[in-house]
């Protein structure tokens, strides 16, 4: 099982959403804060990322931002430009109608942004570790993967066609993934911990996919060690230090996480859906589920329906 790919759509819970805007300096856009995540890139020109508190960051064509936790921020020609609200209409396919306030007259900046809607409640931890933004700036020869699902993005924004609608929100799903990657290989080998560690352990990350692979597996810390051929004690101590938890509360988590996915997105009773994720006793699931999500099995599934 991949992951990443598991970790990200854990947390989804909507349609991720883009549009392509193109602004004449000067310009500022503010970007209100939100409950998912968004993500910006620099098609063509210069502009600055201004962050709550002032910091600043000059961003060229090529280059990335991903705002995990996604609070308010702004993109402006200059930091001193006169800031609007971003108003962009940015429900695919309706045309996008940015609007920077009486554009101006000096160079063009074309920006690509877009959101994800993230469940920020109950993140999985890989995707709550990340920091809460991160500047992926253009290389040459980098995360060439990338690069090309924002030319294909790009491309498909400008000039929609038969298909587009499906095209469109499935190149935004690739890009979070190829954004999360690069960010994930960049990390330094030698980190001591955390989840860009976890994934690259000879030890941990095979466990991890075993965990994935089968959340109902009757594991043990005893048999996710003996797997990589650890001791008990060292697996538990090296899963806690790279993970954050220790194996079997990542265990519990990622069946609850699984068992929650299924009660939304399925009509699978809900005594199957405990079997699934390793517990045989209706009983027991139920009362596990409730004490991570708070209420019942039966009583989410249906909440869950009802704000769909």
């Amino acid at each position: 099982m991949d992951i990443l790919t598991d970790a990200v759509a854990s947390v989804r819970t909507g349609n991720p959403v883009s549009a392509r805007t193109d602004c004449r300096a000067p310009w500022g856009l503010r970007f209100a804060e939100q409950a998912g995540a968004g993500f910006h890139v620099v098609l063509a020109g210069t502009c600055w990322l201004i962050e709550p508190g002032g910091a600043t960051t000059r961003l060229g064509p090529g280059d990335i931002v991903f705002v995990r936790s996604g609070r308010e921020h702004v993109l402006a020609d200059d930091p001193g430009s006169p800031v609007v609200d971003y108003r962009a209409d940015l429900s695919w396919p309706r045309p996008p109608t940015p609007s920077p306030a009486d554009p101006g007259t000096g160079p063009v900046s074309t920006i690509l942004c877009g959101s994800y809607l993230l469940d920020q409640e109950r993140p999985h931890p890989l995707v709550a570790t990340l920091p809460p933004l991160i500047h992926l700036p253009a290389r040459r020869g980098r995360h060439t993967a990338l690069a090309s699902a924002v030319d294909l993005l790009a491309a498909e924004l400008e000039r929609p066609g038969p298909g587009s609608d499906g095209i469109v929100a499935q190149l935004i799903d690739l890009l979070l993934l190829y954004i999360l990657r690069a960010w994930l290989d960049e990390q330094p080998d030698a980190a001591a911990a955390g989840w860009a560690a976890a994934l690259r352990d000879p030890a941990i990350a095979p466990a991890l996919k075993a965990i994935h692979a089968d959340p109902g597996g009757t594991w043990t810390v005893e048999s996710l060690g003996a797997g990589v051929g650890l001791s008990r004690a060292a697996f538990a101590r090296r899963f806690t230090a790279l993970v954050g938890e220790p194996p079997l509360a990542y265990l519990t988590r990622w069946r609850m996480t699984t068992a929650a996915g299924l009660l939304r997105h399925s009509d699978t009773p809900i005594a199957v859906v405990g079997d699934r994720v390793g517990y045989r006793s209706e009983f027991a699931f139920a009362k596990a589920f409730k004490r991570a999500y708070g209420q019942p099995p039966g009583q989410y599934r249906r909440r869950a329906r009802e704000a769909a």
